[in-house]
Order: structure tokens, then C-alpha cells, then sequence
């Protein structure tokens, strides 16, 4: 895949297409294995889309089919081919009706986009003005499409995916399963998993591969190719069990799993209700859990006690140092309290850059109360600077919920 544009060189927007036609392509069973950006310059455009032609029976471009003198696809497609630009009646003849549909002057530099490389065959374009094209190559082929979104998907599901799929002649469905894991640096999570590593790369089918997600935690992605969607389960769900026995309670999800969504379905599956104290992290983990659909049926609310005054006065902490275990403890016992929650989980600590109660910058303490009055409560220094220490603290804290859960079956 090519996507043009100078933009996204310079960070203006992002390449959302080539990520949401990857999907699709492995879905389809299809292999992708370049993407490319490339600004818009013909002699650079050209370069790109000759590199991605060396491996590849297929080629998409995305953008530079618009009609303004820097969209530049047509042109480039055309040295490729070797061949002329010729003017199609049929596709101006739509650009015409939509602006009359319209009631909008057209400017004569829309009819560029009527300007098609022999030999190519036209995607109509419905809904924009721009037409997409099938361009064939000796025995490969080039398409392109439109750089607006919903234009782009329109002409892949309407006739790329089905052109590719006759092209292959092969029926096949590329699936992946990612398991969500916290706890484990990613060097220590590969000599985990070595062994596992070693059997796979002995079958190459399927594969195992490491996504750091900074503080989302480390993402092992395991992706098979087979002939149906249920080989693919079966294979998937093979592999997902061997790699969890290797690695345990590590894995907190899978997908589109996140810790929050995780936590606040375990304990909605003991029919209680959840709330927060937060100092350290000033309401990032409140804000957190709520961006999760449905939070509310069992997230009661948080409290921000972000000064030590209202941790005294509203959650009845004692005076004195408030970055400890036993404040956090504290914390979470008086949020139980003032939230009439079953399970209220206490965040305090030193985000940087100075220590504070003697205690070093990247302190965290976390407390979690529950229904039977219990209190467990830990403490770490957590790296990084201040916002990364912050944000690691969210889902340190809620995994340290989710194992204590785990551990204890608590259901009480």
C-alpha cells in the first residue's frame, strides 16, 4: 500500500486508511507486507510505487486523485504503464452531474479528474468526484483510490477486495488474537516465551509477535492463516493456551480488552459496585473507567483528594504523611465510606520531580477495601517522568486489584 500526501509527512493527519485496509486484506486471507508515505512529488511517487511492485502482485495507492495541480496519482500511475492520459467522457459526465445535483459551479480543473491511463479500468466514484482505477501492470496490478475515508472504503468493498480475490484464485482467512499483558518487561516476557518462540518459527504458521504499548502494557499478538474462520479459531485458541500456561496471570485480556474494562467486569460479576480515591493521579483513573461503555451499572464515582487537607477532612485519613500504605489504606476505606460502594480502590504517591513525605519521586501506594472489610494494600516505585509515572500507576493499581480478585476467588 502507497498512501499519498504531504500531510501526513508532516504529521497533519494520520494514515488511518492503510491501517483499516490491512485489516481487511488479512481478514480477506490476503498478505500485506509493505506501506509506504510519500509526499507529493511525481519523481518520488513514482519511486515508491515501483519499490512496492518488486514483492508484490498488487499494489493500492491511496490519495492525489483529486483535481488541484498537486494531485499527482494519475500521473505517476501513467509512467508506470507506460502509458497516456486520455480523457473519459463517461467519468467527467459524472463530475458534471453531481456539481449540477449540487447547484455548485464547477471549476475546469475537476475535469483533471476525468483523466484516465489507458489501458485502466474505472471504479465509478459515487460518492465524490474522484473515480478510482484498476491498473494493470505485465501481470501485476496497481489500484487507487480516493484519500477521503468513506470514499476509499466504498471502492475497496465494491470492487478491490473482489478483483483481488479473484486475481488470487485462494480462499483464505488471516485471524489474530492479542493477548493484553501487564507486569513483565518485554525482554523478560520473549525468555518467557522462547520456548513457544522456537516451536513457531520451526511451522510459520502461526506466528507470534511483541507490541510494546507503553503504559497499555505489552501486547503478544498471535496471527494464523487457514482456510476458514473456524480452523483459524481452533489454531488461535490452541496457541492462546499454551502461551498463558507459560506466562500466567500476566495476561489480564485479550483484543480490545483493557484493564479498566476487565476490572469493572470482574466486579460487576460479584454484584458489587466500585469506587476511587485518587491523589497521585488526579482523577486519570475515574476518567479511565468511565470511558468504558456501561461503567455506570457498576462505578459509583471518585474522589480526588489531591490535597492532603481533604484526605484528613473527607476520607478521615490521620495527619501526617500521606504517601503511604497506610494512608492509601485509609483513603480507600473512607471512599467506601462516602461513596456507599462495595469495593473502593486508593491511589497515593510522588509523581516527581521532588520527593515528598522522604519518599523518592516514582512512589506509588495503593490500598483496595472490600465488602467483608478487608484492606490489602502494596507499594513500588514506578519509572519515568511525571506523566508516564502517573499513567502506569492507573493500570498498576487496577491490576493489583484484578490479581487480589484472581487470587482470592473474593467474592464476599
Amino acid at each position: 500500500m502507497v498512501a499519498i500526501g504531504t500531510e501526513l509527512l508532516l504529521g497533519q493527519i494520520n494514515d488511518t486508511n492503510s491501517s483499516w485496509m490491512g485489516e481487511q486484506l488479512a481478514a480477506a486471507g490476503i498478505e500485506s507486507h509493505l506501506q509506504l508515505k510519500v509526499g507529493d512529488n511525481l519523481a518520488r511517487m513514482e519511486d515508491a510505487i515501483a519499490v512496492a511492485l518488486v514483492d508484490a502482485d498488487a499494489v493500492i495507492i491511496c490519495g492525489g486523485l483529486g483535481p488541484t495541480h498537486d494531485d499527482l496519482t494519475r500521473e505517476a500511475i501513467a509512467s508506470i504503464m507506460g502509458a497516456e492520459l486520455v480523457h473519459d467522457p463517461v467519468v467527467a459526465s459524472v463530475i458534471e452531474e453531481m456539481f449540477a445535483r449540487r447547484g455548485r459551479v464547477m471549476a475546469a480543473n475537476n475535469l483533471r479528474q476525468a483523466l484516465v491511463p489507458a489501458g485502466a479500468t474505472v471504479i465509478a466514484q459515487t460518492r465524490g468526484t474522484a473515480p478510482g482505477l484498476i491498473c494493470p501492470v505485465g501481470d501485476k496490478v496497481i489500484y487507487a483510490v480516493p484519500g477521503v475515508p468513506h470514499e476509499m472504503k466504498d471502492m475497496f468493498e465494491r470492487a478491490i477486495l473482489a478483483d483481488l480475490m479473484a486475481r488470487s484464485g485462494e480462499r483464505a482467512v488471516i485471524k489474530s488474537r492479542v493477548l493484553r499483558t501487564w507486569g513483565e518487561s518485554e525482554s523478560r516476557l520473549n525468555e518467557r516465551l522462547d520456548g513457544i518462540i522456537a516451536e513457531l518459527d520451526g511451522l510459520a504458521n502461526p506466528t507470534l509477535a511483541f507490541l510494546a504499548s507503553g503504559w497499555e502494557g505489552i501486547k503478544v499478538r498471535l496471527t494464523v492463516k487457514a482456510t476458514d474462520e473456524a480452523s483459524a479459531a481452533r489454531t488461535l485458541d490452541a496457541w492462546d493456551r499454551r502461551v498463558r500456561a507459560e506466562i500466567g496471570d500476566i495476561v489480564f485480556g485479550t483484543d480490545d480488552d483493557t484493564m479498566e474494562s476487565v476490572v469493572l467486569q470482574m466486579i460487576g460479576d460479584r454484584g458489587w459496585t466500585f469506587g476511587v480515591a485518587e491523589s497521585v493521579t488526579g482523577g486519570l483513573v475515574g476518567g479511565r473507567l468511565t470511558n468504558v461503555a456501561g461503567s455506570s451499572r457498576v462505578f459509583r464515582g471518585g474522589i480526588i483528594s489531591y490535597a492532603s487537607e481533604v484526605k484528613f477532612s473527607l476520607l478521615g485519613v490521620d495527619e501526617g504523611p500521606v504517601v503511604s500504605e497506610a494512608a492509601a489504606a485509609q483513603m480507600a476505606e473512607g471512599a467506601r465510606r462516602a461513596l456507599g460502594c462495595d469495593v473502593a480502590l486508593a491511589l497515593t504517591g510522588v509523581a516527581g520531580p521532588e520527593e515528598q513525605d522522604g519518599r523518592p519521586a516514582g512512589t506509588l501506594c495503593v490500598a483496595a477495601a472490600f465488602p467483608d472489610g478487608s484492606v490489602v494494600t502494596t507499594a513500588m516505585t514506578l519509572p519515568g517522568m511525571r506523566d508516564q509515572m502517573r499513567q502506569m500507576s492507573v493500570i498498576t493499581a487496577l491490576d493489583f486489584l484484578r490479581r487480589h480478585m484472581l487470587a482470592t476467588g473474593a467474592s464476599t
